[in-house]
């Protein structure tokens, strides 16, 4: 089993919760089902994108991506979300985000 928390930045911000709010019902769903599986252990289509991030791809309309780091052997931490239009930018914006993680954790934050 693993255990998902949202990001959430220095700011008081939650960049997963943000997108995933303005999604529609029908993608909503898709996202919520992939979420249910990643918690239950079955990852998915998933693959590495770098410095500690996987990206979860959901098949889709537009091709629908949730982007987290893993956080020892159980907890997943949701960074944020995005489509297949945007997936450099989001790639790299979850990239700082879980860097920003790492080193608030380390202070203790």
């Amino acid at each position: 089993m693993n255990r998902l928390v949202v990001y959430v930045t220095e700011a008081g911000k939650t960049p997963f919760e943000d997108w995933f709010n303005d999604l529609d019902t029908a993608a909503a769903l898709k996202v919520r089902t992939a979420l249910a599986r990643i918690e239950t252990g079955n990852l998915g289509d998933v693959k590495p994108v770098g410095q500690g991030v996987s990206e979860r791809r959901i098949t889709f309309g537009p091709g629908y991506r949730v982007y987290f780091g893993k956080d020892g052997d159980t907890l997943v931490i949701l960074l944020c979300g995005g489509t297949k239009k945007r997936q450099s930018k989001d790639i790299e914006q979850a990239k700082a985000y879980w860097d920003d993680y790492k080193a608030r954790k380390e202070k203790g934050d």
